[in-house]
């Protein structure tokens, strides 16, 4: 396990899983602890075992199945029943029986919710606490304390608040960690409660929600203000408006703050984890998210990209590298020469001689996406876009025409067929193709008519289809088109006022960048993409 002077705790797998729309199988589960474990967090939160069947389950299958390096895995329960001994609680003997190493024990901390909720005395609450964690240590575990809704608490009753805090550490509680349940207070209320806590001697840790946009900033100034143990969910998972971000408090500790929390290699594998875990639940990842994200270290803006060229931290707060992540410039009407010349360089194409071809290229760009085109979503038209301009681009194929019907028989169902006339490599091809909608028909006919001259075309697959109606300057649609060949993705866009022109030219683009990446060779010919 990592140093025990400092946690980094993990509760994805139990309060990250609380998140709406979210569900996790045991089987997600036991990946995401994996994924967690190779990042070098030092405790991760498995669940209610006793409470929840998967749980249960979870912990039963954790002992054969999972192996960790790094991580310590901890059991979630709550203290026992009023009017129980701990035991006689079946709950209380489940966290038990778990064989974690570790159990987080949640209890109240609030004197309201004790009354109105536990419906019990405030006394009867700190016999509860002391109880359950006496049982739990008499049995080997360790035990830490979650004090639900301190802060709201401690607001209300200071009191009787610290009182909690300091029975857990009479009974042999290793820490406890101050929970901002409803997730509204702000970092200097945090920094003020976690430092009248700690005058009590207690070892003291953090769990912060982000409702109040907060929970990140929470953590860290709880952590200024002497707490040791910080809790997290990957991405900020959680329910409401999430917790705080375990991503973002490990970076900030780690990269802002100095704190050694998880090894220097490991940190750089944090843009990558948090992409594997956006995968196993199923939940888009957050281009925007701080640090991992997308667009963390995205440049759009032309004055930007303008200074980036000069030097990237000028306009950036750290090396993204640092996290596992990468610079990109956007190509959109706000791009200059700089973007060009930097949009180029990251696609592996030098323009650094060719100031015209710079210019000519940033004002088509302007041009275009005046007329409905939009490059941010689409790199491969603007890289097919740039060759173009630069004399490199090939014509792989020469489309003289295509046609499309579809069709709504007697039982209401519809198909499309299309087809397709081109000249590949000398050869003239007719060829039809049908689907479910007009643009699968000639994906098909395209690819019928192709397959035989460019084989290659079979690993091509169409991943996402996007349309979207636009006003400006005058009705138009938008198709995006994304598309892979196994192991890149990649998008093209097409505009048009008619939706199915606008998706064949977003087509024949995505067909003719899957070409150029195999690297196929042929005769220099016109653009492939639309004129400025």
């Amino acid at each position: 396990m990592s140093d025990d002077r400092f946690h980094i705790y993990d509760t994805t797998l139990r309060d990250g899983a609380q998140q709406q729309g979210l569900s996790l199988t045991v089987a997600d589960k036991l990946a995401i602890a994996r994924h967690l474990d190779t990042l070098g967090v030092g405790f991760i939160e498995g669940g209610w075992p006793g409470a929840i069947p998967k749980d249960t389950e979870f912990f039963k299958r954790a002992r054969t199945e999972l192996t960790l390096n790094n991580a310590q895995l901890a059991a979630f329960g709550s203290t026992r029943r009023p009017g129980l001994h701990a035991a006689e609680d079946p709950q209380v003997i489940m966290l038990r029986d778990s064989l974690a190493p570790v159990v987080t024990l949640v209890a109240k901390s609030h004197h309201r919710h004790v009354e109105k909720a536990l419906k019990t005395t405030l006394r009867e609450n700190l016999a509860m606490i002391a109880d359950t964690i006496g049982f739990l240590r008499a049995g080997g575990q360790r035990v830490f304390l979650d004090a639900e809704h301190y802060f709201d608490g401690y607001l209300s009753d200071p009191h009787y608040a610290i009182e909690v805090v300091r029975t857990a550490m009479a009974a042999g509680a290793d820490l406890v960690a101050l929970c901002d349940t409803n997730g509204g207070m702000l970092p200097d209320q945090i920094a003020e409660i976690v430092s009248a806590a700690i005058a009590s001697g207690a070892r003291l840790g953090v769990h912060c929600h982000d409702d109040s946009a907060c929970g990140v900033a929470n953590t860290l100034a709880a952590v200024d203000a002497g707490a040791t143990h910080v809790q997290g969910t990957a991405n900020g998972y959680g329910e409401r408006a999430g917790n705080a971000n375990l991503f973002s408090v490990v970076a900030g500790l780690q990269l802002k703050k100095g704190f050694q929390v998880v090894s220097g290699d490991r940190l750089g594998e944090m843009s990558r984890i948090s992409r594997e875990i956006s995968r196993i639940v199923n939940v888009p990842p957050d281009s925007h998210q701080p640090y991992v994200g997308a667009s963390a270290f995205a440049h759009k803006a032309g004055l930007h990209a303008s200074a980036v060229k000069v030097d990237p931290m000028l306009y950036q707060h750290i090396d993204p590298l640092l996290v596992g992540n990468d610079m990109k410039m956007i190509i959109s009407e706000m791009a200059g020469r700089a973007s060009v010349e930097l949009k180029g360089r990251e696609l592996g194409i030098d323009v650094t001689r060719d100031r015209a071809v710079i210019g000519r290229v940033a004002e088509q760009v302007k041009d275009m996406e005046a007329r409905g085109y939009n490059f941010e979503s689409a790199d491969a038209s603007f890289e097919l876009l740039l060759r173009t301009a630069l004399g490199e681009q090939h014509e792989y194929f020469t489309v003289s025409s295509w046609r499309v019907t579809v069709e709504r028989d007697a039982n209401g169902a519809v198909t499309s067929q299309a087809s397709v006339k081109l000249t590949a490599q000398g050869s003239t091809t007719v060829a039809a193709g049908g689907g479910d909608s007009p643009v699968r028909a000639l994906d098909n006919a395209l690819r019928a008519a192709l397959e035989e001259t460019y084989p290659e075309l079979a690993g091509l697959t169409r991943t996402e289809y996007r349309a979207r109606v636009l006003e400006a300057p005058s009705a138009v649609t938008r198709v995006v088109l994304e598309c892979a060949d196994g192991d890149r993705v990649w998008s093209t866009v097409g505009v048009n006022q008619d939706v199915i022109t606008a998706s064949w030219e977003a087509l024949e683009q995505a067909v003719t960048y899957c070409l150029l990446r195999a690297g196929r060779s042929a005769a220099p010919a016109a653009c492939l993409v639309p004129a400025g």
